[in-house]
């Protein structure tokens, strides 16, 4: 026993291994009954003695400076699979190897080819160093690779780029070089192919632009050079299941390839950062299923196509200085006037005197009488519209004013006479300062920035208002400046600003999306028993809430400051939106340090957080992990606080204690959970990861969002085919 070691990482990888949660009440009656055998558990089978040599050579190329390996110390009469820490045998051969975040250094060794049976390759966020083996390649069960996030250096193997059956080749951030293996789409299974953040060089295959398999391409942050292939989709009848393809940062040139419009499924596109030319290809708009697109930095020119610019914002199209028409500071120019006709002929002139047809006096009084029914639908709209204003100042409408979105100071002002400034953003409705303060409102909550209202507006629209207190808010020319950059962020999961209103008293009125589900912390707290939250659910609103912070990190350069489960609001399809983003550039220095004084109360604050002034991107991890946990736990970090531990203490210690299964929400247990046993205690890691004490230990919003892909595939930007995720062990 004493071999499992005291950290809670450790251990559940260790029960992972080994079990899933349907047999933890057994493994635990078991262990205190009769005590824990080693050797005894997993399948009980030895090891062959090929896979015996091959992992003590393995052994002997790694650092293992946390002696997570100690276990391999085991000898070849033991099980397979229960004396070795991060290996899963199938008839005393090794099938798996899954040691993530366990601090190895060195190299991976070349003995690795003679694990015969090896299908899954999992050495992903450690310090390893040197060259991808060769001899991995000719493994001919292999199907999932993943050793992003080291220090690999070399080339790709063209051995590995030939195995025919691997699904998953995952390399992203390491030290490669080179050319991309055309052969990588040899293999008909291939669905998640990422490359990204290397230095990798040379163009791209256009072998890769043929694979009907291919559903994930991940090409960005390298070197890449030359023209895209002109090959994607429509290629003999195939069926193409591309729905993500990011191009951005290399030095990729010549056109767009029109054929790309030919993929229906595709979700997400980026080519900024290159040096593309010409036209943006308007096949492009048949992509009806296309959520981000991003062609920005490059040297295109000619119009925007309308539908990708009404559907997406500015951002996606800067930074080509001939591209026209995607927003109202970058017009088109206008059409060429029509041709102006020659002088007439004197001859003509003679005939300009001829007398009136019967058909051309119809014409005529048929037009007059045209402009006598415009004008009187002008005097009838003017009549309508002055009636209602009349209406308004009478005092008519006064049961609707007292409920409206109080001014500072809890004055009203009149809907006819209200001053002030009211600027809008883009969105699917427009209104006016009299509708906005015209409107019945109800107080949906109060926080440290002000009081939050369900406004809904004449025309039975519903927004969010929020009304910042006073003296919270920055003067009025610095506000204006940064609540017009917060206005122009558009991303699935961040809640978006719609409009601003400065009162003529100073007050200022934030308009946003209304949430029908409201926050996370009600829809997971404030529910009744009849409501079930399934695994699923969580783990949607798990990734939703990290791409949108890792959008706010890397796209925006923005810090939250304030990531709670309060804070997370939830669409019609439960579908989470990080709210109050970027409401901290609005504030003063003071309120700033009283939101994180409030979050400390509530669970969700950094430790470090307590010495620094200013919140960083690893103090918006730890909230998330924070979050993550509620998810899985079912608690509110609040609770946990009353004995003075906050909820990843109290998790830590009941892993600790080996009573992991009593980690988890009983909703989860007794649901459809018993399935994914793998998939919580893989997401529990991940969030204990992310509340590590020690910041510059906690992985990047980037990091997080691709390990809950990898334990989640299914419901990841990339969706996979049940059988092929079966197979490839992931």
């Amino acid at each position: 026993m004493n071999q499992l070691g005291k950290n809670p990482f450790y251990y559940m990888h260790f029960i992972l291994e080994r079990t899933s949660i349907s047999s933890w009440v057994f493994l635990l009656l078991l262990f205190f009954a009769f005590g824990f055998v080693s050797g005894q558990d997993g399948d009980g089978v030895v090891m062959t003695q090929s896979d015996f040599q091959a992992l003590k050579a393995i052994e002997q190329d790694l650092i293992d400076p946390r002696r997570v390996l100690k276990s391999w110390n085991g000898s070849i009469n033991g099980s397979c699979s229960g004396e070795w820490v991060g290996i899963t045998c199938l008839k005393g051969e090794v099938v798996s190897i899954s040691l993530p975040w366990k601090g190895l250094g060195g190299k991976i060794s070349d003995k690795i080819g003679q694990l015969q049976s090896l299908r899954r390759l999992s050495l992903h966020d450690n310090y390893l160093t040197g060259p991808i083996p060769d001899s991995l390649g000719l493994l001919p069960y292999l199907r999932a690779v993943y050793l992003f996030n080291n220090r690999l250096s070399g080339s790709i193997p063209l051995s590995i780029a030939q195995s025919s059956g691997l699904q998953t080749l995952h390399l992203s951030n390491n030290k490669l070089s080179g050319t991309i293996p055309p052969t990588l789409s040899n293999s008909t299974r291939i669905y998640r192919l990422n490359l990204s953040f290397n230095s990798l060089s040379g163009s791209i295959p256009g072998s890769l632009t043929q694979s009907p398999s291919l559903t994930f391409l991940s090409l960005q942050y390298n070197n890449l050079s030359g023209s895209v292939p002109d090959s994607w989709g429509g290629q003999g009848g195939k069926v193409y299941q591309l729905q993500v393809l990011t191009l951005d940062h290399n030095h990729l040139n010549g056109s767009i390839p029109e054929t790309i419009g030919n993929i229906s499924g595709i979700t997400q596109l980026d080519f900024s950062y290159n040096n593309f030319t010409g036209l943006i290809p308007i096949s492009l708009s048949n992509l009806h299923n296309l959520t981000y697109f991003n062609v920005s930095y490059n040297n295109l020119s000619g119009f925007v196509p309308t539908l990708l610019s009404e559907k997406f914002n500015s951002s996606s199209f800067v930074g080509n200085l001939q591209l026209c028409g995607y927003s109202s500071s970058s017009p088109c120019p206008s059409s060429p006037p029509p041709q102006v006709s020659p002088s007439p002929s004197p001859e003509g002139l003679q005939h300009s005197h001829r007398k009136l047809s019967t058909k051309d006096i119809i014409l005529i009084v048929a037009g007059a009488l045209l402009l006598v029914l415009l004008l009187l639908c002008f005097l009838l709209l003017c009549c309508l519209i002055r009636k209602r204003a009349k209406k308004t100042k009478n005092g008519k409408n006064a049961g609707r004013v007292e409920k409206a979105v109080p001014a500072s100071g809890g004055e009203v002002e009149s809907g006819g006479e209200v001053g002030g400034k009211l600027v809008h953003f883009d969105g699917p409705f427009v209104f006016a300062a009299d509708d906005l303060l015209c409107a019945t409102a109800e107080i949906m909550g109060k926080s440290t920035y002000g009081t939050i209202y369900k406004a809904t507006l004449e025309d039975g629209n519903q927004v969010a208002v929020k009304r910042l207190r006073e003296k919270v808010a920055k003067g009025q020319k610095e506000f204006e400046t940064e609540v017009v950059a917060i206005g122009k962020i558009r991303h699935l999961n961040v809640l978006a600003l719609r409009a601003y209103y400065v009162g003529p008293k100073g007050e200022k009125l934030l308009v946003f999306d209304y949430m029908p589900n409201g926050s996370l912390a009600s829809f997971l707290h404030a529910r009744g028993p009849e409501t079930v939250v399934n695994w699923p659910t969580r783990m949607n609103i798990a990734m939703g809430i990290t791409r949108g912070l890792c959008y706010l990190h890397n796209e925006e350069n923005i810090i939250h400051g304030n990531l709670t489960s309060s804070n997370v609001l939830l669409d019609e399809q439960t579908n989470p939106k990080i709210s109050d983003v970027g409401l901290s550039r609005l504030m003063t220095s003071s309120a700033n340090a009283n939101v994180i004084a409030t979050a400390g109360t509530q669970g969700y604050r950094a430790p470090e957080l307590s010495k620094l002034k200013n919140a960083n991107t690893k103090s918006d991890i730890y909230s998330l992990g924070v979050i993550i946990l509620e998810l899985l736990t079912g608690k509110s970090p609040g609770e946990a606080t009353t004995d003075g531990v906050d909820l990843p203490q109290w998790v830590a210690s009941i892993v600790k204690e080996e009573w992991t299964n009593e980690v988890f929400d009983v909703e989860l247990m007794r649901d459809d959970a018993f399935n994914s046993g793998d998939e919580l205690l893989n997401t529990l890691k991940l969030a204990l990861h992310c509340v590590d004490p020690t910041p510059s230990a906690r992985p990047e919003a980037q990091q997080v969002l691709q390990q809950l892909e990898e334990i989640k595939p299914e419901m990841a930007a990339v969706s996979v085919d049940e059988g092929d995720k079966a197979a490839g062990g992931d």
